[in-house]
């Protein structure tokens, strides 16, 4: 009896074993299977936005929840420090969705400005191009009407290293001004709308889909003006800059007495590489199977479509989202 229950035993311990090296078992081209540890968990997906008080959040917390809603991937938002910091959490794995000024995902991708000491960031697709950001130059002063008037003036130009920050020099340098021809703060869109009405500050650049909310607590209490773009600089910046394409921003959104021309820049929705197809797919498809209902959750569903969604050039787009843009008639660039 004992020599049988040894030898159960033994085999009890064989079979503990085999499977315990089952997940190193080699994938059908040879090569080791992944570590499931090192991946992303399949269906659950972390998303970047962006500060409490600007588009990139409300909007994403509206779509993590639609995809949530509509899928089995469950999609996070949570509040994201600018483009730059979304793209490096992105490579670190620490999300694995994030959103991105087009601009700044394109110096990732090429390691310049913003990623130009760390390198290029190649881990990463696009899932999506959602909407347009404009640059706001948001002030209370009435006498602030050009770009030009911004000399000798305290303006706030975004956090130091963000994607506003690279757009206010831009725009600066295009009316032939630099950073030391004003006396520049480096403050969040929640700060700047303080400092402004505190009068801490005369003008603030603000880059993101308006209306931005920051601007509009601000003018629930003061009669806001934006600064408007003239039509020869703003083909100079474009020429120069050509992620930037004209922009108007109505009168209606904030109440300024004008509608305002400006440029914007196109808001992305980045993955990580490794992220799964299935899951990726499944975001595209239900946002754009579901544009209705995405708007009657935040206006901005109302700028989405296929046909921007799908513009992006100079990034590839992760195989999961080509997939459904194919299923539309439209191929994107892939790696």
């Amino acid at each position: 009896m004992k020599k049988y229950l040894a030898l159960l035993l033994a085999l009890v311990m064989v079979f503990a074993l085999c499977a315990c090296g089952s997940s190193n078992t080699p994938a059908a081209d040879g090569s080791a299977a992944a570590d499931d540890a090192a991946a992303p968990a399949a269906g659950n997906l972390t998303f970047a936005t962006g500060g409490e008080s600007g588009t990139y959040y409300a909007f994403g917390t509206v779509l993590a929840q639609h995809v949530s809603d509509k899928t089995d991937t469950a999609v996070t938002a949570i509040v994201g420090n600018g483009s730059q910091a979304n793209i490096e959490d992105l490579a670190a794995g620490d999300v694995q969705l994030c959103f991105s000024q087009s601009d700044v995902a394109s110096y990732a991708y090429g390691g310049t400005n913003l990623f130009e000491e760390t390198g290029a960031v190649s881990d990463f697709s696009v899932v999506a191009a959602l909407y347009m950001e404009q640059v706001q130059i948001v002030t209370l002063d009435p006498e602030i009407k050009t770009v030009a008037d911004l000399a000798g003036k305290t303006v706030s130009i975004g956090a130091a290293g963000s994607g506003v920050y690279f757009n206010a020099i831009d725009i600066l340098g295009a009316y032939g001004l630099t950073e030391a021809d004003i006396s520049p703060v480096y403050q969040s869109f929640a700060d700047s709308a303080d400092s402004l009405n505190d009068g801490k500050i005369d003008a603030a650049f603000i880059v993101a889909g308006a209306p931005t909310t920051a601007i509009t607590d601000l003018a629930t209490g003061s009669q806001v003006y934006l600064v408007s773009l003239d039509d020869e600089h703003i083909a100079k910046l474009c020429e120069s800059s050509p992620y930037y394409k004209e922009n108007t921003i109505a009168a209606d959104v904030y109440g300024t007495p004008e509608d305002v021309n400006t440029v914007a820049i196109a808001a992305l929705v980045l993955a990580r590489d490794d992220v799964a197809d299935a899951d990726v797919y499944n975001f595209v498809s239900s946002i754009f199977d579901n544009l209705d209902e995405v708007t009657a959750a935040h206006a901005k569903g109302a700028e989405c479509s296929v046909e921007f969604a799908s513009s992006v050039t100079d990034i590839p787009y992760h195989p999961g989202a080509a997939q459904y843009f194919a299923e539309q008639g439209v191929t994107v660039p892939t790696k």
